[in-house]
């Protein structure tokens, strides 16, 4: 075992877990902070809590085209147990809670005392073992009949937070060591990235730890884009392509239910150019109007939130003579049509190089060889250290060129922010530190800012960013 595995078991203690586990006990089908929990639970049982493992697995998680299967079980043995993520909607005409299985798409009744022990599924959901009986009587709510009850629910979550933890820990590693830990997390390699390779990938975690971040990252297939949002937090909602109403994204004015905006921490539009909106003016203003000012309204409805945005596109790249690749097609065509603007592009804080990162291949290449923090403990983390932000103490330590408009300066400063916050969480940083990071978040910034001249010269002057870092 090297000697920052050994580190990290030393620092973290009980919140550190080898991370080969996960695809070695065939887990992959579930998200990586689900299957992490899970392998916690059962090594506490010693024997051969592997086989355990995969035979609880095995017996209790169904596939999405299993869902007659469970429908099935249901009617013929009366109950049957499932692994899954509930959401739970609230419909006050009929006083009854209802809890929707994400991947099945079943709908049950749920009873208040399971809600009250696990408020979190009336916020972002939360998965768990869930016993579902056929219930007794049909139940109309929101115009579907609900024949279905859930009688016992055990979630899988790391049920204390504790991000001091993760602040002691980060003084027994260098920066480079920390960086290295943080991939590990990941579920990545960190030997197969170079160091700046290490910070591009990083920066995909910016929109998860600062509020209200809106990033685009466009790249070649299996780099591992969807692979890192979809299996770091259930914080995260991820719509890969298809069609998006207002309601799904903002409020349902039918059944009076918030929209992903307002539950989750980061919503991102998977194979954006695929996306397609039922109300393309609505959704557009809507979506315009909460990227600058965090707010949106819908009917009668007034919604402050701080989710991130993060729009995904997969682009054809070739090699340069430097050795690396460039995207060889235009990004403004990779945006569904009605995203093709300046005024929405402009409200993207930062675009990242996905095309510089290497693509993931094999497992034994590719995955961690070893220790990093466990993810349920690690998301949940990120998830509380959302609610402070360093933008006052970059405003008292960078000075911007005039060319900065508000915009960009505002820019900068969340994505300086979340990496800061992520590479010095005790807040420990020198003025050298601090200008690495200003200098990924103004290159970013910059992309932007190139893209605007290409589609739009006139108002967007090719113009360079730069700025001091204040003694």
């Amino acid at each position: 075992m090297s000697e920052l595995f050994n580190k990290v078991k030393r620092c973290f203690g009980d919140y550190a877990v080898d991370k080969r586990l996960v695809y070695d006990l065939e887990l992959a089908k579930l998200p990586r902070y689900v299957a992490e929990y899970l392998i916690s639970e059962f090594m506490v049982s010693g024997g051969n809590w592997e086989e355990k493992l995969r035979n609880f697995i095995k017996k209790y998680y169904y596939k999405p085209e299993e869902k007659e299967l469970v429908k099935h079980k249901l009617v013929t043995e009366g109950s049957v147990k499932a692994i899954d993520e509930m959401r739970v909607l609230v419909d006050i005409e009929t006083n009854t809670h209802v809890g929707v299985l994400q991947t099945l798409d079943i709908w049950t009744e749920v009873s208040v005392d399971i809600v009250n022990r696990n408020k979190a599924t009336l916020i972002t959901g939360m998965w768990g073992l869930i016993t579902i009986k056929k219930a007794q009587e049909i139940k109309e709510v929101f115009g579907r009949p609900i024949a279905a009850v859930v009688t016992d629910f055990k979630p899988f979550q790391s049920p204390d937070v504790d991000p001091g933890v993760i602040e002691d820990a980060r003084e027994c590693f260098s920066l480079d060591e920390w960086i290295d830990v943080l991939i590990n997390t990941l579920g990545l390699d960190p030997n197969v990235y170079s160091p700046r390779q290490k910070l591009v990938l990083l920066t995909r975690l910016t929109p998860i730890i600062e509020c209200n971040v809106n990033m685009a990252e466009f790249g070649p297939r299996q780099t591992g884009k969807t692979y890192l949002y979809r299996n770091f937090s259930n914080y995260i909602r991820i719509i890969a392509g298809g069609n998006i109403s207002p309601a799904v994204l903002f409020y349902n004015l039918r059944t009076r239910v918030p929209g992903e905006v307002a539950v989750k921490d980061v919503v991102v539009f998977d194979e954006i150019s695929k996306v397609r909106f039922s109300n393309p003016d609505e959704m557009m203003g809507k979506l315009k109007d909460y990227m600058e000012s965090g707010m949106y309204e819908r009917g009668d409805k007034k919604v402050s939130a701080d989710a991130s945005l993060v729009f995904m596109g997969n682009i054809t790249v070739e090699m340069s003579s430097e050795g690396s690749y460039i995207p060889v097609e235009d990004l403004t065509y990779v945006l569904p049509q009605a995203m093709r603007d300046s005024a929405f592009i402009d409200r993207i804080h930062g675009l990242i190089p996905g095309w510089e990162l290497p693509k993931i291949s094999q497992s034994k290449y590719h995955l961690s060889k070893g220790y990093g923090i466990a993810s349920d403990y690690f998301a949940e983390a990120i998830h509380f250290m959302r609610k402070e932000s360093l933008t006052s103490l970059i405003s008292k330590h960078v000075e911007f060129s005039e060319n900065f408009k508000i915009r960009d300066e505002k820019s900068v400063k969340r994505i300086a922010s979340g990496l800061l916050r992520l590479l010095f969480p005790d807040k420990s940083f020198d003025k050298s530190e601090l200008e690495r990071v200003i200098n990924i978040a103004v290159e970013y910034r910059q992309r932007i800012r190139d893209w605007l001249h290409k589609i739009d010269p006139g108002e967007f002057p090719k113009e360079r960013l730069n700025y001091r870092i204040i003694p």
